[in-house]
């Protein structure tokens, strides 16, 4: 455990162009080796392909939707209890939920394979706006292990 004080979280700054500090979220998740800039054509690309495929919705509303839609309600933690490890469930914070959330769209997006990450990544905001797709596959899994573990709910402190 750190002896120092907590560190205090920092408030994203908005995004330029949209002006929504989840976009910003989103292009930092997107981002490699600081290459914030090409992550920006990324993230505004995929948004200008979800305005192809829905020309009378905002992008921001979909992406608010999609993470929405992703963020896991409980996840389960490894408690060491005498000389046994426990799957403990316990609930996510609010910060987390959409950390988590954002981090499986991005990633399940760059796992297609032979397609360009614009469009990767528009397609599975897409999927989950819709409910569907890797990232709702991946929230259900890590609810369907919470509930799986739940008579180990009295070892959370």
């Amino acid at each position: 455990m750190s002896r120092r004080r907590r560190a205090e979280k920092r408030s994203l700054i908005s995004d330029p162009k949209y002006n929504s500090p989840l976009v910003t979220r989103l292009v930092n998740t997107v981002m490699i080796s600081g290459k914030k800039s090409l992550a920006q054509r990324v993230v505004y690309g995929a948004f200008d392909r979800i305005i192809e495929k829905n020309p009378t919705s905002n992008p921001l509303e979909i992406l608010q939707r999609a993470v929405d839609n992703t963020k896991p309600r409980l996840e389960v933690k490894a408690r060491r209890v005498g000389g046994a490890t426990y799957q403990v469930p316990l609930e996510v914070a609010p910060e987390r939920q959409a950390g988590l959330a954002v981090r499986w769209i991005v990633d399940l997006a760059d796992a297609r394979k032979g397609v360009p990450m614009k469009d990767a990544l528009a397609t599975e905001i897409m999927d989950a706006y819709q409910g569907q797709g890797n990232a709702i596959r991946k929230r259900d899994e890590v609810h369907k292990m919470a509930q799986a573990n739940k008579a180990f709910a009295h070892f959370r402190w």
